[in-house]
């Protein structure tokens, strides 16, 4: 998960720093994704210290739960991409890219969760 972690933080940092770049840096919210990137890639860098790696990645799932419903509203309107009349077509692009990244990060981080708990109860059952 830790490097699954710094990689999505490392995307997410730079799709938001690629969308407020171009768009002429308009609008500090593009940033977001890059904001929740680098929270990503911090607790990924902790991650890496065996003692908190659990705890780093608790913390990056629930930044990356925060940032999937963060941005639900944009995701919501990949329509008007589609059809030529949403107003910032980057920001729902960019929110989408975002959503869909969490998402994946997500489903894999509570996947291995509940893996590595079955794994911890079947070495219990065979040290009783």
């Amino acid at each position: 998960m830790t490097r699954l972690t710094l990689w999505i933080g490392g995307i997410l940092a730079a799709a938001g720093l690629a969308a407020y770049l171009g768009t002429g840096a308009a609008s500090f919210t593009a940033l977001i994704p890059s904001a929740v990137g680098l929270l990503l890639l911090i607790a990924g860098l902790i991650a890496r210290n065996e003692k908190a790696h659990r705890h780093a990645i608790h913390a990056a799932l629930v930044v990356a739960l925060l940032g999937l419903l963060g941005s639900l509203m944009q995701v919501a309107k990949l329509g008007e991409v589609f059809a030529g009349t949403a107003e910032r077509p980057v920001a729902v692009l960019v929110s989408t890219l975002m959503f869909v990244l969490l998402l994946v990060y997500l489903v894999l981080g509570v996947r291995s969760f509940i893996r590595a708990r079955i794994i911890r109860r079947r070495l219990a059952e065979k040290q009783s």
